[in-house]
């Protein structure tokens, strides 16, 4: 019961023009089926395979969110049913999702993970490279993918200061290539140490995994 009361309290400080995600990388299906008779349909997972198990064994009206670093040998195995990819940070990576939604004749949804903060460890794009995606004849072609915003991740700080200023920056990229991307109405920031201030900066996703089902165990 815990799980239900986690997301109806998440739900009540959501605004409604904001989606959430519920982050259920490395719990059980009986977590994800708590969360899914709550009311939750929108999950995420950074893992593929481990996706994958999941979708084959709950409800199809589940939206499976793919979260985490995509390595293209393993895309051939959610392009069958993955709802949103959040962290594309690549042509590549696109190149590979777009022949792999064109075999199962979908087109993809996906999002540009921007490089945001001050880690390195950190993947994603940057302003430049974000352009040059953009502009290049090679992406024009990609007819089976449908890029519906930008994704970021801040700096694992306390320092809310620091976070804002990120957030701040990521949205006014979003702002830039809103005018020339019809299909972006997605801005994914947030997770659940600071989706409050990404909020407020202008998220219109969260991905919120702790404070629903509790500290992972990655043992």
């Amino acid at each position: 019961m815990l799980i239900k009361q986690n997301l109806q309290n998440i739900k009540k400080t959501l605004p409604k023009e904001v989606t959430l995600v519920a982050v259920s990388k490395t719990k059980p299906i009986s977590d994800i089926e708590e969360a899914y008779n709550a009311g939750q349909r929108i999950f995420g997972e950074n893992k593929i395979q481990e996706m994958s198990q999941k979708w084959n064994s709950l409800p199809k009206d589940i939206e499976w969110h793919m979260i985490g670093h995509v390595q293209r040998n393993k895309v051939k195995y959610m392009a069958e049913f993955v709802s949103l990819i959040h962290g594309v940070d690549s042509l590549k990576l696109l190149t590979e999702i777009n022949k792999q939604a064109v075999k199962h004749d979908r087109i993809i949804s996906c999002l540009l993970q921007i490089h945001i903060a001050k880690e390195e460890t950190k993947f994603g794009l940057n302003e430049e490279e974000l352009k040059e995606l953009l502009n290049s004849e090679d992406f024009k072609k990609l007819k089976n993918i449908q890029i519906k915003g930008l994704m970021g991740m801040a700096t694992f700080t306390k320092n809310e200061n620091q976070i804002k200023k990120e957030f701040k920056y990521l949205k006014s990229i979003y702002n830039t290539i809103n005018k020339s991307l019809p299909t972006a109405s997605i801005l994914s920031m947030g997770m659940s140490g600071d989706y409050q201030i990404a909020i407020q900066e202008g998220s219109t996703m969260v991905r919120i995994g702790s404070s629903i089902f509790g500290a992972r165990n990655y043992n």
